[in-house]
Formats: structure tokens, sequence, C-alpha cells
């Protein structure tokens, strides 16, 4: 099946009821610990941190410079975007690996290259 055609949308209520499933936990503290997670995730990129997780990928923050855009209904008129922050994410080894789905990751290929 083509990856690009199979999209849906997973919500934390989901992931929730999947992770307590599988590994036997009730709901709420799975609820307690993912809000936990993400606060913190949440405040440490607030506060200008990089977040890694090995094999995940890397959190960031990115400060966007303040540009000129062009409204294509009337491209005579320049808009201009003010700067901001944005959160920045880029996937890790093993997650571009399941990604692309080359298959199942292997750590040998990790330590081959380094």
């Amino acid at each position: 099946m083509d990856r690009v055609t199979k999209k849906r949308t997973v919500t934390k209520k989901q992931l929730i009821h999947t992770i307590s499933q599988d590994k036997g936990i009730h709901p709420n503290d799975v609820r307690h610990v993912i809000q936990a997670f993400l606060d913190k995730m949440t405040e440490c990129l607030s506060d200008g941190d990089r977040l890694e997780f090995r094999d995940f990928g890397v959190f960031e923050v990115v400060h966007r410079k303040q540009k000129i855009g062009r409204n294509p209904k009337n491209a005579a008129v320049p808009i201009i975007i003010p700067a901001r922050s944005a959160v920045k994410f880029t996937p890790g080894k093993k997650m571009r690996f399941s990604i692309e789905g080359e298959g199942e990751f292997e750590e040998e290929m990790i330590t081959q290259e380094a």
C-alpha cells in the first residue's frame, strides 16, 4: 500500500487508548504522563531549549525574519509578514528510515556508518 495515500489523524485520546491497551496501564495514568510530557516540551521550547530524542528527532525553535509577501489577487499591494518564532522538527535516522518505507530499521546500519 502506498504510504502517501494512507492518511489519518491520530488524536491524543486515541493515542492514550492505544498505549493503555498495549501496556496494560490505566488510561488516566497514561493521560497524565502524556500531558506532563507535552507540557514540559512546550516549556523547554518556550525557554529556547533544543529537544533531542535519539532515533526519533529534534525539536528546536527557529526565528523567521520579517518578509514581504504578495497577495495573489492584487500583486501590486505588498503585504508585510511579521517576524515570528516557529518550532522546527527534524526527524532522526530511525524515523526517516521508517517513513521512507525502507522496511525495518536495523541498528547495524548506524554502527557501520560510525
